[in-house]
């Protein structure tokens, strides 16, 4: 493929790129930096297209790619580590003692209501919360895979409106 016919397919996504590139990044002047970008690249990298493919796949890979590596950037700039020592524990006493009562009894209520499920969703249910597979499930059952999906799914959302009408708020 010769420079110019490059040049006329990549003037011929011009439009699409940026409405790719803005669908990425949400913002107008990012979307014309991302475009600017992979136009430079596809161009600096023009000997590696290989002819009769396709060509937009090719620029639209090329500007995901490099969302995703400016992305990865961005993500690892802000990450922040504090290496100061931690002296909370500095005044906290030696003789420290775990009091667990609240979760006890968060545990216990829990427990309460998932006994007052009815059997056939709080049978699967349990068998999915000790680890058991969905197929596992359904063998031990003798029940299709999708009624023990969808029983799962009542129980869960059963215990869900139960926490709700309890406590108020919405526990997902």
């Amino acid at each position: 493929m010769t420079s110019l016919e490059f040049n006329n397919k990549l003037g011929g996504l011009a439009t699409v790129l940026h409405s790719f590139a803005y669908n990425l990044t949400k913002n107008s002047d990012d979307a014309k930096d991302l475009y600017q970008e992979t136009a430079f690249r596809a161009l600096s990298n023009r000997d590696k297209f290989q002819p009769d493919t396709n060509f937009k796949a090719w620029m639209f890979t090329i500007m995901k790619n490099i969302f995703i590596n400016n992305y990865r950037k961005r993500i690892k700039a802000n990450t922040v580590l504090d290496t100061t020592d931690n002296q909370f524990y500095l005044n906290a006493g030696s003789h420290a003692i775990p009091n667990s009562a609240e979760g006890s009894m968060m545990m216990n209520e829990l427990n309460a209501m998932v006994d007052g499920l009815d059997d056939s969703i709080k049978v699967p249910f349990v068998m999915h919360f000790e680890g058991h597979k969905y197929q596992e499930i359904a063998d031990h059952l003798e029940l299709p895979l999708g009624t023990v999906k969808s029983r799962i799914f009542f129980a869960r959302k059963e215990l869900k409106d139960q926490i709700l009408s309890q406590y108020g708020f919405n526990p997902s």
